[in-house]
């Protein structure tokens, strides 16, 4: 049985005291479990509403569940044990299973899956980032096992977004306020293989495997998730053994794996590449409106050296906006190469002179720009600092401003600033929902594409993306909206993202990482895929070489 949204596609094995899942597999070993896995975050697991989006995804995968799985095979059954979609694409008809309870012992049948769409649909308008909320006509359950989707149009992502975990993961109807959630729940309550037993807020949070869990019961029994902010105090608690393991996208800077790289005590793994980080340049700044300035930076972007100076090669550098395994975008695009003289010429050649101070200037308009990154990043600020350095050499002043997450997702949104970090959303959402988001104000590409002559035509392109049944004509659309963000210079692509962590030997339950987002504690698929692949497209494993395990 599988997780729901869980993705082999991006997934890897952590393969833990000697147990892993490659060439050198101890199968003696696969039969050790233990009964508390010690996890770190860096804050607290917040509002686990699975209808809104503040709380931590790893916690809601592990208490909550939706109508399908996805998984490196295609869907899977889920709370539904199968579905009907008409000739036309427009309805979806979900039969739902038998038997399953919620951890309050309400049934889970498909009223209790309608109440949980109609508080969705309530909130509608929270929820326009993906494509099928334009699309959602209606609703209905004509019986207990029985729940249909009606769409205006026919919509190819649908399965997909109704498989990630929010907003479309069902919880109790008794947990709704009035039938509602969009003003919070009064308790964290789902079908899936745990429960939320205790948090002490900024601390700890546990959770417990759920005794009643319809499918395979996970092995391991219990999951205490500590709060700890610093990047080095994680560490200290990891060497002393408070904790077990330590992971993710930002978690963990390079220089901390390699020190434990050839550890005998602790074991090191990286995962295959999750999403793209690059940096987004707001197009409506008057100096990044010129587009000769938006591709002398791409120029004088060393991504060689970021990959290899800030992250020791545990990310490689990316040319794209979206990695060519990502379905539909294994185009050809001219990468940007680094050439620091074509950038000043470039510069020079637009007429942005450099002054008696050594800043360029234009017209009036000093070449001064600000780059704003995530505090609670370890590696943006790193980054940061670099391309401060590098672009000064071209007379480029550039002022740093770190916020932290919410305040800078908040500036993000708004269009204020003029360059930030930013990540791809990763699958299943790339590239399709993160392209449908570009068409309004979601995260910074609104703001920042606003002001390109070829506005109009990439959101046509995208919006026609979203509808169209033909995969030939979509990959059409998706090379010409691709092709266009690319040559507008728009996005500066650094690396392709890696999910790392960190693990003691004393920690023998072979832990998959799911998704950049995911910490699945349960039984995944083992088969590993990249790409991501639907029905029309797949690629091959990605490689098991950056896996490392502690002696045994």
């Amino acid at each position: 049985m599988t997780i729901h949204s869980t993705f082999g596609k991006l997934a890897f094995s952590l393969a833990l005291a000697g147990t892993f899942l490659f060439p050198g597999f101890d199968a003696r070993a696969a039969n050790d479990t233990t009964d508390t896995l010690n996890f770190v975050n860096y804050r607290d697991v917040r509002d686990l509403n699975p209808h809104l989006y503040a709380g931590e995804m790893y916690a809601q995968e592990m208490i909550f569940e939706t109508l399908v799985d996805i998984t490196a095979d295609g869907y899977k059954p889920c709370l539904a044990e199968s579905w009907d979609i008409s000739a036309d694409g427009k309805v979806y008809t979900f039969h739902i299973r038998k038997g399953v309870t919620f951890t309050d012992g309400t049934p889970c049948d498909a009223f209790a899956i309608k109440a949980n769409f109609d508080a969705i649909l309530e909130n509608r308008a929270r929820h326009t980032w993906l494509e099928m909320m334009h699309l959602l006509e209606k609703v209905d359950a004509p019986d207990a096992q029985t729940f249909r989707i009606f769409m205006k149009a026919p919509y190819w992502p649908m399965l997909t977004e109704l498989g990630v975990t929010r907003p479309f993961a069902i919880i109790s109807p008794k947990a709704m306020k009035n039938g509602s959630t969009k003003n919070g729940v009064t308790a964290y309550v789902g079908t899936g293989p745990y429960k939320l037993t205790k948090v002490v807020t900024d601390e700890y949070a546990v959770f417990e495997a759920n005794e009643n869990y319809w499918g395979e019961q996970p092995k391991i029994k219990r999951v205490v998730v500590k709060v700890i902010p610093d990047n080095q105090t994680r560490i200290l608690a990891l060497e002393k053994g408070e904790i077990d393991l330590i992971w993710g996208k930002n978690m963990l800077d390079a220089d901390a794996l390699n020190k434990y790289r050839d550890s005998k005590g602790f074991g090191v793994a990286l995962s295959a590449p999750t999403s793209t980080r690059h940096i987004v340049l707001n197009g409506q700044n008057p100096v990044l409106a010129d587009i000769h300035v938006r591709k002398a930076l791409q120029h004088a972007t060393n991504r060689v050296a970021i990959a290899k100076g800030v992250f020791h090669n545990t990310e490689l550098p990316a040319d794209t906006l979206y990695a060519r395994s990502v379905p539909y975008c294994d185009i050809d695009l001219k990468p940007y190469e680094y050439d620091m003289a074509k950038a000043a010429r470039i510069l020079d050649e637009a007429g942005w002179k450099p002054g008696s101070d050594g800043i360029r200037q234009k017209d009036g308009k000093r070449m001064e720009l600000g780059l704003l990154y995530n505090s609670n990043s370890v590696t943006e600020k790193t980054i940061a600092e670099y391309l401060q350095h590098e672009y000064g050499k071209l007379g480029i002043r550039v002022s740093l401003r770190g916020e932290e997450e919410q305040s800078y997702r908040d500036n993000m949104k708004n269009g204020l600033f003029d360059m930030i970090f930013n990540i791809c959303w990763g699958m299943p959402y790339d590239p399709q929902s993160s392209m449908a988001a570009m068409r309004q104000r979601v995260y910074g590409d609104y703001a920042a594409q606003l002001s390109l002559p070829d506005k109009a035509q990439i959101d046509a392109a995208i919006t026609e993306i979203m509808s169209s049944t033909d995969p030939v004509r979509r990959q059409e659309l998706f090379t010409f909206a691709l092709t266009h963000l690319h040559e507008d210079a728009i996005y500066i692509p650094l690396t392709y993202e890696t999910n790392k962590a960190l693990f003691t030997k004393r920690l023998k339950q072979k832990i998959f990482l799911y998704l950049f987002y995911n910490l699945i504690f349960h039984h995944p698929p083992v088969r590993d895929c990249i790409c991501g692949c639907s029905d029309e497209r797949h690629c091959d494993p990605p490689s098991t070489a950056h896996v490392r395990t502690p002696d045994t």
